[in-house]
């Protein structure tokens, strides 16, 4: 029987390369983003084509409960939750909206609370699971900035440690993988010269690939069990 991964903020950059490696795995899929749902829908097609994956597609708002529990309707199992969708804030703190706030958290921390506790009683049954939560090297040394964002990572990071601790005895593993620089939609905001300052921070020279990302998650999930709690740094050797 195929394995069941769900991915958040499947539609491009980072999502979609983690669709592509876990359809590539022998996943079957259940995909989701917030607008670009023709994108996803072709995403789709071209795994479906490819590797042969059952992949169902969702549009929606993750901070939502509701549109979360539509994502496990009628799933008999999960055995994967990579908690990817993330929105970022650039300004400062004392100038951000209260609707900026809460949409960021809603976002980047709410999200991965929903979905957790709904595919727990699923991992629960096969007394097995892979919590992966996508967080950011900013969770844990701050960005100026950027304060929200690296609260919300902050706090994705401590309820990774906390709930891998909770889920342990019932053989279901929770980490987070702390990406650097990645090159992304993210990072668009850049100028060429201030992404080359940040490349000469970065030991590695250069910014890492959505598809090294969704590579490392591939091998997170290959390794054992008793690799859990654990906030792994992807980031060229920066932080």
């Amino acid at each position: 029987m195929s394995k069941l991964a769900i991915v958040t903020g499947a539609s491009r950059g980072i999502g979609a390369a983690i669709a592509g490696q876990l359809a590539a795995d022998g996943y079957d899929l259940r995909l989701c983003c917030r607008n670009n749902i023709d994108k996803l829908n072709s995403l789709a097609e071209e795994l479906k084509s490819r590797c042969g994956a059952d992949i169902q597609c969702f549009c929606g708002d993750v901070s939502d409960p509701a549109f979360c529990s539509t994502l496990l309707s009628g799933a008999d199992r999960a055995d994967v939750l990579i908690n990817n969708a993330g929105v970022s804030h650039i300004g400062l703190l004392q100038d951000m909206k209260d609707s900026d706030w809460r949409e960021l958290m809603g976002v980047n921390l709410d999200s991965a609370f929903y979905l957790t506790r709904a595919v727990i009683p699923l991992m629960l049954k096969s007394h097995s699971g892979r919590i992966i939560n996508v967080s950011s090297v900013w969770g844990r040394v701050g960005a100026s900035m950027e304060a929200a964002y690296s609260a919300s990572k902050g706090a994705l990071d401590s309820l990774t440690r906390a709930l891998a601790r909770e889920l342990a005895p019932s053989g279901i593993a929770v980490n987070a993988l702390a990406c650097g620089f990645i090159d992304t939609d993210m990072n668009s905001h850049l100028s060429e010269e201030e992404k080359k300052d940040l490349y000469e921070q970065i030991p590695a020279g250069r910014p890492g690939t959505p598809e090294e990302v969704a590579a490392c998650i591939s091998l997170l999930l290959k390794a054992p069990v008793y690799l859990t709690g654990q906030i792994i740094s992807l980031d060229g050797g920066w932080t």
